[in-house]
């Protein structure tokens, strides 16, 4: 999957775009119809500890998916939206896997009308 990385006000670490491309590519496990995934990272503006989010941004064939994570890290945010994308690839798979079975039914019934 190519994973294009993008950081706001700050250059970001050969160390720390390994990390994330490696993370992403373990979607790829989930679900090998990923196009291409999009992660942007940004330092806020404020006195919170808190202040580095971590966006990913997947772009899958007829969908897309999104997680945004705040913490501590870079690399807490990339765990976590990584963890959250996770999820909903799991629930993207199941509600892909329904419309295939109603399709599939909708198939066999227009047929079995037709032999009657």
């Amino acid at each position: 999957m190519k994973i294009t990385v993008q950081s706001i006000r700050f250059d970001a670490d050969k160390k720390l775009l390994d990390f994330i491309q490696k993370k992403a590519n373990k979607l790829d496990q989930f679900y090998d119809r990923i196009i291409s995934g999009e992660v942007y990272l940004r330092l806020e503006n404020t006195e919170d500890v808190a202040n580095k989010i971590t966006e990913i941004k997947l772009t899958l064939p007829g969908s897309q998916l999104f997680a945004k994570e705040q913490c501590k890290s870079f690399e807490e945010g990339t765990d976590l939206a990584v963890e959250c994308l996770k999820k909903q690839i799991e629930k993207h798979k199941q509600k892909k896997a329904i419309a295939a079975d109603v399709a599939k039914k909708a198939v066999l019934e227009a047929s079995e009308e037709e032999y009657d």
